[in-house]
């Protein structure tokens, strides 16, 4: 056990070389955390302008600030690169690629199984390897442990592996890397005690469970469980939406029960890397069981039909004002999938956009964090500037992301009319503004019974 023996001390003495693969909404925190715990640490990513950004202190994650990356680059410790080879000197990798589905909604883990190519080449033993990569139950074990294995590297003995899922909120200003509990996995005992080592001297609270399996579909069930939540709400907005019935009201009274009640909201439609991806990963794996998960199914597709809805919303608004979609200047505001954060990845408002744009309207949008997009055409589309008086000369106005920065009252008093999709004028009683989740026919009624009062 001499290996495991020398990592241990290594680790506690943090004379170990971290290298943390890819350094994106999940690595380059990890590695700045990793950084202020003591270690030196090797970035690598294959993207050669964020390694130039980095290594001038130049953050391109929001949660990552200028001062913090350049505070880290100043201790000597950091190491940005592009090239693998530097896998030779490490004592330790985290794994942070991206796990994306494929046009057939599949999983696609070929960042994965490249990155293990990579460290297949230079690797030593004695290396501990953590995958946070998010992916289905056995990927792990799959992927990496048998692709070593093949080499002739036992597990526990001669390479120690771990998965521990990446926990990462972009924009979350209560929870960090460092104050989110980490759930982590080993393939062996002596794997999950040195991850558990390592890790514990990075974070706040480790959870050790008993098979990397365990931490993979502890990440699945977590957001398969907002996915799911997330569904039914829109399904119930749309359900408000056909009875005459307020879902924000509703959701307010249901609210005030002390118990056996949970949240969630409405909106048009999900976003981020996590929400959208991570139940399909597991709906993927369960059908090699011969199990079909009807919720997740089900889910998936009543969420990715929100942006329909929001489209068939606007219609209807529009027709109030004797206009169509077609030829209407309509104005998104906000792009961002969610508050205060200028991650675009799987947006709603995008496929929006394209909606909106394919129905003959002409499409702009203004959101302060997300400055460009590029569209399905492959054409860069700009935020245009914060300008209450262009405002004025849309047909309509479609809230997709209730970042705190706009001024709510100000743009209902602007007299266009607003779908909001996010109840973010709540309190708000201009009659310029239509909320998803509410109908648009029992609005009317209302507006003319108080006009004939």
């Amino acid at each position: 056990m001499a290996r495991y023996e020398e990592l241990q001390q290594k680790i506690q003495q943090k004379t170990a070389r971290v290298g943390v693969i890819g350094l994106g909404y999940v690595g380059l925190p990890l590695a700045v955390e990793t950084i202020k715990s003591g270690y030196t640490v090797v970035g690598i990513d294959l993207h050669g302008g964020k390694i130039e950004s980095l290594k001038r202190g130049e953050s391109y994650v929001q949660d990552i600030s200028n001062e913090t990356l350049q505070e880290c680059l100043a201790t000597n410790r950091f190491f940005p690169t592009t090239d693998y080879s530097v896998i030779e000197e490490l004592d330790a990798i985290s794994i942070c690629v991206p796990t994306p589905l494929s046009p057939n909604q599949d999983p696609d883990t070929s960042y994965i199984t490249n990155v293990v190519e990579q460290i297949k080449r230079f690797m030593k033993r004695g290396m501990l390897i953590t995958l946070e990569s998010t992916t289905y139950p056995g990927t792990t074990e799959e992927l990496i442990q048998r692709e070593f294995e093949k080499l002739g590297y036992r597990a526990g003995i001669d390479f120690f592996l771990c998965y521990s899922p990446e926990r990462v909120d972009p924009g979350n200003r209560k929870y960090s890397t460092y104050n989110t509990p980490k759930v982590i996995g080993g393939t062996t005992e002596r794997c999950m005690e040195l991850g558990t080592l390592l890790y514990g001297s990075l974070v706040k609270t480790v959870v050790p469970v008993s098979s990397p399996k365990v931490a993979e579909m502890s990440k699945l069930l977590e957001n398969t469980f907002r996915s799911v939540n997330i569904a039914f709400m829109n399904e119930m907005a749309m359900m408000c939406d056909r009875m005459g019935i307020n879902v924000w009201e509703v959701i307010k009274a249901a609210s005030t029960k002390p118990f056996g009640f949970m949240p969630f909201y409405p909106g048009p439609g999900i976003g981020g890397h996590c929400i959208p991806l991570d139940p399909m990963y597991l709906s993927w794996k369960a059908k090699g069981f011969r199990f079909h998960s009807q919720f997740i199914e089900i889910a998936q597709s009543i969420n990715d039909n929100m942006p329909d809805y929001v489209r068939n919303k606007t219609a209807q608004v529009l027709n109030i004002y004797a206009k169509a979609i077609n030829s209407s200047r309509i104005l998104i505001l906000g792009m961002a999938y969610k508050p205060e954060v200028d991650d675009l990845r799987e947006s709603p408002g995008l496929e929006i956009y394209e909606l909106f744009t394919n129905s003959g309207a002409t499409v702009d949008y203004y959101d302060p964090y997300a400055q460009s997009f590029v569209n399905k055409k492959g054409e860069i589309v700009h935020s245009i500037a914060n300008d209450y008086e262009a405002f004025k000369t849309y047909d309509c106005m479609v809230l997709i992301t209730n970042h705190q920065c706009f001024a709510y009252q100000e743009l209902a008093d602007l007299g266009v009319a607003i779908i909001d999709t996010r109840n973010a004028f709540e309190g708000i009683t201009n009659p310029n503004v239509y909320r998803i989740g509410t109908s648009v026919a029992i609005k009317q009624e209302k507006e003319v019974v108080s006009l004939l009062a």
